[in-house]
This record gives structure tokens, sequence and C-alpha cells, in this order.
């Protein structure tokens, strides 16, 4: 079979597609990516076909802006995300994605939850497509206006918004919220925290941290990493706790100044490799950091910047497998919430139970082999 992946070409959006792909390549299936140029060398280590297609994030951003008449596109905006994924990603990428997946002719598209290159394509080809998504379930009240940008530009190419086939749902139970209902077409789905192509699948838990003072990850992804972010709480922690802080894409460790203790700075290295010997989780709330660190039965602290970051928090808190610090709240209210999951075994434990969960849930492999047999 061929199997296409559309994604956001944004690391969060992309690196919980690699999974399943990863499955379908074992398998024996051709599997290619839509995205943008820039991920080239990371689809590459995975043996995995990139079709280029569309501009990368900054310029997608700015025409997103345009469209929404907001002057500053980094400033985060209903507005501004809604032509980001429905819009101007629709504008500047779908026709090359559609005459691009046309040559391969395939089987299956997968596209995350924001990606509506997908789906476009799935429409145009007549070819079935699976939604995966990122965590627990996007209230309708998000999804609608993004659809509504959305099913106008399909609207021009004659084309309606098509439904998935199938949901690929990663959320353990303990994350789903009170008014959950199955989505249609749902098959569930084991997240995994990002691995290297070389790295061997991690363990369901992570061993603590053995110190005397409790080892914390900062976290927070790729693109919510400045300095102005993660100074302050640095150093409100690092009196507190041994630091392992995450660097994003391009940022260095003399970004941040000097004259820290108890502090390591890592570059972009796949979670798995960060997490053994890790007490607790202070991140953003991405989806990908947040179920990674739960399916390795680690708690976390979630200081949501933007996006659906929200969602992950009140799911965090909702099942008290971490605390959510929501702004304005400051550096000491991440500190007061460190130390209330240090002093509880609640936490760690109902982490642990999630952890249960996620490793119930069938396998990427399973759910490939699945996907094949209601295809053929």
């Amino acid at each position: 079979m061929r199997i296409l992946f559309s994604s956001t070409p944004q690391h969060g959006h992309l690196l919980p597609e690699l999974p399943l792909a990863r499955a379908f390549r074992d398998r024996g299936d051709y599997v290619a990516v839509i995205t943008s140029a820039s991920f080239g060398p990371l689809i590459a280590a995975e043996g995995i076909t990139l079709l280029p297609v569309g501009p990368e994030i900054p310029q997608l951003l700015e025409e997103a802006a345009r469209l929404a008449g907001v002057d500053d596109p980094t400033v985060p905006d209903p507005a501004v995300a809604a032509e980001l994924f429905a819009g101007a990603r629709i504008d500047l990428t779908a026709d090359d994605a559609i005459a691009t997946a046309r040559e391969l002719a395939p089987d299956l598209i997968v596209a995350e939850a924001t990606d509506y290159v997908g789906p476009f394509v799935a429409a145009s080809l007549d070819v079935p497509y699976a939604k995966l998504a990122f965590g627990p379930l996007i209230p309708s009240q998000f999804t609608d206006v993004f659809d509504a940008v959305a099913e106008r530009r399909y609207k021009v190419h004659g084309l309606a918004l098509p439904k998935p086939t199938w949901y690929l749902d990663p959320c353990p139970e303990a994350l789903r919220g009170p008014d959950w209902q199955e989505p249609a077409g749902r098959l569930p789905i084991r997240p995994e925290a990002h691995r290297g192509p070389q790295t061997p699948e991690t363990p369901t838990t992570a061993t603590s941290g053995n110190g005397e003072r409790p080892k914390v990850l900062l976290s927070f992804g790729t693109h919510f990493t400045a300095p102005e972010v993660l100074r302050p709480i640095i150093d409100a922690l690092s009196s507190k706790a041994d630091l392992v802080v995450t660097l994003g894409l391009t940022a260095t460790a003399a970004d941040y100044g000097d004259g820290f203790d108890h502090v390591k700075f890592v570059g972009f290295t796949p979670l798995a490799e960060l997490l053994d010997g890790i007490d607790l989780v202070v991140t953003h709330g991405g989806a990908g950091t947040t179920l990674g660190a739960l399916s390795r039965g680690l708690p976390l602290v979630v200081v949501p910047q933007g996006a659906d970051q929200f969602l992950q928090a009140g799911a965090v808190a909702g099942s008290r497998t971490g605390v959510a610090v929501m702004p304005p709240a400051g550096p000491d209210a991440v500190v007061d919430a460190v130390v209330e999951i240090l002093d509880s075994a609640e936490y760690r434990a109902n982490a642990q139970h999630a952890a249960e969960q996620i490793a119930a849930l069938p396998s990427p492999r399973e759910v490939a082999d699945k996907l094949a047999t209601l295809l053929s």
C-alpha cells in the first residue's frame, strides 16, 4: 500500500505522526510525508520519503496575519490561528499537494488534527483519510472556527470538507473530559515520547531521580523557548531542583545569560532520551510532551502559552496527573506547583495509572495492520 502523511510544518504537529509512519514502513508499505522542505533531514533519517510542498511557518504566519488583518503574527490570536492552519496553508500549499499526491496515488491519507491540506487532497482524489489526534478531543468551539475557514477554501475548488473515515485517538481515559463522547470511526492508538530513528522503544515507566535534589525537565517545545519566558522560571526553580532545560531549535545556552547552578541546557533532543532520571516535567503543554511524559508515568506542571496547550493543561489538572499554572501566574506559582507535586504521592500515582492506560492502547503497528485490513 501507499500511505501519505500530511502535516503542518511544525515539529509538534509532525512528530506524533512518526510512530504510525514507522509502523507502515516496517510493514513494507510505501510511506511519504507532505510538509515543508525544512523537515527533509528528519524524514530522511526515518527511511521515509519527504514530498516537500508549501512554505515554512514564518511565511505562513505572515500570510495568515495579513488575511486576519493583524499586524503582529507572533501574538496569539484565534483569527490568525484559523487562517494559518485552514486558510493560508491551503492557499499556498494545496495545488502543489494535489499534483504531488496524484502522482503518488495513495491508498490512505493520514492527517494530523489541525492539518487541512491532507483532507483537501483526500477530497480531490477521493481517497479515505484518517485524522490523527494530538491528545484530548478538541472541543467543537475551536474546530468549528477552523472548519469554517477551510470550508470556504474547499468551496472555491468545488470540494466539501470531508469527515475522516477514522479518528486515531491517543488520549488515555484518565485525560478525557467529563462530556467526552466517542468520535465516529474512533481507533485508539498508543502515543509515544518522540524518539530518534535509532533509539529503541522505551519502557512504560521512567526511573525517577535518586539524588538529594529532585530532577526536573523544563521543556517548552520548539517555539516557546524565548529567554524572557524561560529565564524567570529557571531562576525560580534552580534553587529547588536540578534542571534539564531544552533549548528548542535555534537557541543556545548563552542566550539565557550566566550564573546558573544546577542547570543543564540541551539542544533539540528526542523527548524519550530526556525522561529517565526525571522526577517531573514542567512544560508548556504541547500534546506530544504531555502524552510522552505521561506514557512514562511522570507528573507534570503545565504552563500553557497558547493554542491547544490550555486543553492539555485542563486535562492534566482534571486528572490530577499534575498541576496547571494558568497565566498571568508567574514563576513563583510554578515553584509552588512543583513543590505540591513533589510533596504528594498522589500525582505520581495518577501519572503512573495514566501510563498503564497508555500502555494498554493498541500499538502503532497494530493500528497500521488494522487500517490495512479495513482498506483491503
